[in-house]
């Protein structure tokens, strides 16, 4: 049996005996590894954060979050949150606590909120998490943005405490040629990619600070819909995997300034017809993805791992995918891709990919209920 057949055979083991301590053994170009679950019957999981003491909070989408505490998914969900919009992609989206959370409890929430009707916008609320409640909310940002979906919604701290987060395209369509999209057009935040203040400020050094008619927080433009965003731990540089149509999903360094060509240029097609989307897959002032994928896989949730449990790993990205239900593995030499490993083909829609403070990576089921939280196991005795 071939190592892709045996890789294939191993997930649909995982998917059909799963049981409550460790799924089929999966094997990698460095490790054989294993799924251990963690928890269950969690409702369209987005996102996933680790907080000192040991809990793990989990976004439902449909607008709840939860909590899971020693290994066990607490019934009650966190009262405090704000009416989402929870219709089609939209609803409770990612959560990021503060870099200093362990001294001034600060959680920072993204979401679909209601604007009246059908319509609806991305936003960001910060509030104090104690006693299991979030408390003192307040709105820090809300999106010029309208449209039926791709709400975007990753948050990243980088060093400095600056909050990066990204806004999706919104679906929605130029009202003429391709340039005039409204991810082109610097006066929304469609398809874009933002820096604030952890309180919400525009920082004054912000690449289109004072220029008339620009939403100043944007730091890069140009995007479909981005939902993975995560710092190197080692350069600093800021990477961010978003959702291509039907191909082109891209691996990108996120830049300030730089147009990232949406729609003008790409490598997908529409999804119905198969017909060309884009002028072209280059065009000059618009930057190249690092990477792509071609069909896409769905990219959602992006990590950088520098744990000791899997240390061939060190500064290697890992991005989920949904329509891949895998994870995608990209080593990195300088700002380049050298190589990709495909890990846990056929586990699920892999929404969210997070790494422990017990230096193990964790990855988000999007599942309506069962297999919803794992975690990556090296098999003892295995390199």
């Amino acid at each position: 049996m071939t190592r892709l057949a045996s890789s294939l055979a191993l997930a649909t083991l995982c998917l059909t005996v799963f049981t409550t301590t460790a799924c089929g053994q999966y094997k990698s170009v460095e490790y054989d590894y294993e799924l251990t679950q963690i928890a269950e019957g969690l409702e369209n999981l987005w996102s996933m954060a680790f907080l000192p003491g040991g809990d793990i909070l989990v976004t439902e989408r449909p607008g709840r979050l939860r909590i899971i505490r020693d290994g066990a998914l607490l019934n009650a969900e966190v009262p405090g949150l704000p009416d989402v919009h929870a219709r089609g992609q939209g609803g409770l989206l990612d959560v990021m606590p503060h870099p200093d959370f362990a001294n001034n409890r600060l959680l920072y929430l993204s979401y679909s909120k209601p604007q009246g009707g059908t319509a609806s916008t991305t936003a960001i609320i910060r509030g104090r998490f104690e006693n299991d409640r979030l408390g003192d909310v307040e709105e820090i940002f809300e999106a010029v943005s309208e449209g039926r979906g791709h709400y975007g919604s990753r948050l990243a701290f980088d060093d400095e405490g600056y909050l990066f987060f990204s806004v999706g395209d919104r679906q929605a369509s130029p009202s003429g040629d391709l340039e005039s999209h409204p991810a082109q057009d610097l006066s929304n935040h469609h398809g874009t990619i933002n820096r604030i203040h952890d309180d919400g400020r525009i920082p004054v050094d912000n690449p289109f600070v004072g220029e008339s008619g620009v939403q100043p927080s944007i730091w890069s433009y140009g995007h479909r819909n981005p939902q993975g965003l995560a710092f190197h731990p080692e350069t600093g540089d800021l990477w961010s995997t978003e959702h291509g149509p039907q191909g082109g999903d891209e691996f990108n360094l996120i830049l300030p300034g730089v147009n990232y060509g949406w729609p003008v240029i790409g490598y997908g097609v529409n999804y119905r017809s198969g017909s060309a989307i884009h002028d072209s897959t280059h065009r000059d002032g618009m930057e190249q993805p690092k990477h792509f994928w071609v069909p896409s896989i769905g990219t959602s949730g992006l990590a950088f791992y520098t744990g000791d449990v899997f240390p061939e790993w060190k500064g290697d990205a890992f991005a989920g995918g949904l329509a891949g239900a895998q994870i995608a593995r990209l080593e990195l030499d300088g700002q380049s891709v050298s190589l990709e490993e495909t890990l846990v083909k056929g586990v699920g829609r892999v929404r969210d990919v997070r790494q422990g403070p017990d230096g193990h990576i964790y990855i988000g089921i999007d599942a309506a209920g069962g297999r919803s939280i794992m975690r990556v196991d090296p098999v003892s005795g295995t390199n």
